[in-house]
């Protein structure tokens, strides 16, 4: 990793030591002042650990596991030759676990450049009814190539195949239907194309959630790619969809500009624009098991 990229993480790992001795300082106030009342944590920010494509600042319990299938078509601009996108599709299988009700970490497998990732999710602020105004949620992911090299190649190394994305999310309930999430991100990418692109790329992502009814809501959610290389060659990734619960699973659907589901993908590397009919339908289906009980709340 770069300096930039490990002042990043230095800079995450100080500002979730910092908020731990603020969450301390909340929870001994709450000693103190007896005649108020209890903070109760504020749930359900969000309907699933995604917002669209990207995570949000939810988590699954300690001792869940979610199961997850994404899917992406083709752009609707294909026509009827193409099933306006039904002939072509990307997946991918995951999975996420939660170790405690603050701690998760997942896996998944994307056909898309046949790329494997992983990561680990830690809730470091917890929104409270009557106390603390936001949650904050801390991603650290990476992803690795398994793509076959063309022909002989320098850089046909194991470091040259990874991809690393950090990110916090911060996000809040203003009330029983409307949520906001603000994502601030880095991408760093070992190997480029050329000298002239970057191998960290910033960008903001901004999303929100409208309840629509008890078990349909309205997301959306944008990327804007600061100012650089990437930039000019990409586009933003936009993404507006439909959460459904029924029972245990969570479907959501969408239509995006992005072809891929992780974040070096759809952040980085998003090549069609809404504005030209670049459009792909898409869903994610949620299911959640059981694996243990954690019995700690926050």
């Amino acid at each position: 990793m770069n300096k930039n990229l490990l002042s990043f993480v230095f800079f995450l790992f100080s500002f979730w030591g910092f908020s731990s001795d603020l969450l301390a300082q909340d929870d001994l106030l709450d000693l103190i002042e007896d005649k108020n009342p209890k903070k109760e944590p504020v749930t359900a920010t969000f309907k699933t650990t995604r917002l669209v494509t990207g995570h949000s600042i939810e988590m699954g319990h300690g001792g869940v596991f979610d199961m997850k299938i994404e899917h992406r078509f083709g752009p609707l601009n294909g026509g009827v030759y193409e099933l306006f996108g039904l002939d072509q599709s990307n997946i991918r299988f995951g999975g996420d676990f939660g170790i405690t009700n603050r701690i998760s970490i997942g896996a998944g497998r994307s056909s898309f450049g046949k790329v494997y990732d992983g990561f680990i999710k830690v809730k470091v602020l917890q929104q409270k009814e009557k106390g603390f105004p936001i949650t904050v949620t801390a991603l650290q992911s990476v992803a690795i190539s398994s793509l076959k090299w063309q022909g002989p190649s320098p850089y046909n190394t194991f470091s040259s195949r990874l991809y690393y994305c950090t990110q916090i999310m911060i996000a809040r309930k203003f009330s029983e239907g409307l949520s906001i999430q603000i994502t601030p991100t880095l991408v760093h990418r070992n190997l480029v194309a050329s000298i002239a692109d970057q191998n960290d790329v910033w960008a903001i992502g901004i999303g929100f959630r409208q309840k629509l009814t008890k078990r349909v809501s309205l997301n959306a959610e944008y990327f804007y790619l600061l100012p650089g290389k990437t930039a000019d060659d990409f586009y933003n990734s936009l993404a507006i969809g439909f959460d459904i619960e029924t029972g245990g699973h969570v479907f959501q659907l969408q239509f995006t500009n992005s072809r891929q589901m992780i974040e070096k993908g759809f952040i980085t590397e998003t090549d069609e624009s809404w504005l030209k009919g670049g459009i792909r339908f898409g869903f994610n289906i949620s299911r959640v098991f059981n694996v243990y009980r954690w019995h700690k709340d926050y």
